[in-house]
């Protein structure tokens, strides 16, 4: 059986980021990047899945620039057999993610793919769910749990309500949250390997896509700074501000 994993290169969790001076997007000159959190506990789930001999290989995938061919190494020091980066300059929106991903699988054939619910630099949530529609597979969508057995994937699913337990054919389309496992370090040794892992490298007009942005950012802005909170001497004097200041009640 073999899984393919998608994932993406963004702005390191621990980096605060600044908007530019102009208004039209986010700074992230010299700032550290990594793997999209959601995309390594992927990863992580295509490993130990690996490891429970259901599945036989794990190919990563990543779309953009060229530099995501380092998170495309740390997938594979984590235990991805190969990857692919599908190499583009243009700023990729869900949808070309989408098509990409899809241009892939066509060409791969996996029986299973995961991908992690949103990425944390534009929160969009809609990758997974978009590949699921071009491709007409059933799709979990904010998995807690994966078991895969006689042909069959049950996941269990973080709703608003508690969880939900389904049952999807193969191949199907999985997408991850925070719960369902936590990420291993990766160890000095397996990076070296990973340094000679098969890693291809195709643009998107190989796979016959075209990845023109269809949304325009029209400006980035940092959100509004709070005010300093105040001490009301008495319930009365908070009820009156309420009403006359905030104008809330």
């Amino acid at each position: 059986m073999k899984v393919l994993v998608a994932v993406k290169r963004v702005v390191d969790y621990n980096v605060k980021v600044r908007v530019k001076s102009d208004g039209s997007g986010m700074d992230i000159a010299n700032v550290k990047m990594s793997m999209n959190p959601f995309d390594e506990i992927a990863v992580e789930e295509a490993v130990r899945l690996k490891e429970a001999n259901v599945v036989t290989e794990i190919v990563a995938v990543s779309c953009g620039v060229p530099q995501c061919q380092e998170t495309l190494r740390t997938a594979m020091a984590i235990g991805a057999d190969r990857a692919t980066l599908v190499e583009t300059d243009v700023e990729l929106q869900p949808l070309a993610v989408a098509k990409l991903l899809k241009a892939v699988v066509d060409k791969e054939q996996p029986q299973l793919v995961i991908l992690g619910k949103q990425a944390i630099d534009d929160d969009c949530n809609q990758t997974g769910q978009m590949l699921a529609a071009l491709l007409d597979w059933p799709q979990a969508t904010f998995a807690s749990k994966v078991v895969i057995a006689d042909g069959k994937a049950q996941v269990t699913r973080e709703i608003d309500g508690g969880l939900e337990t389904i049952s999807l054919n193969l191949p199907a389309i999985v997408t991850t949250d925070l719960r369902l496992n936590e990420p291993r370090y990766v160890t000095l040794p397996n990076i070296m390997k990973a340094k000679k892992k098969p890693l291809e490298t195709i643009k998107p007009a190989d796979l016959g896509v075209d990845v023109s942005p269809r949304l325009k950012t029209l400006k980035v802005a940092e959100p509004a700074k709070r005010s300093a909170g105040i001490i009301v001497p008495d319930v009365a004097t908070l009820v009156a501000k309420l009403k006359n200041e905030a104008k809330v009640i």
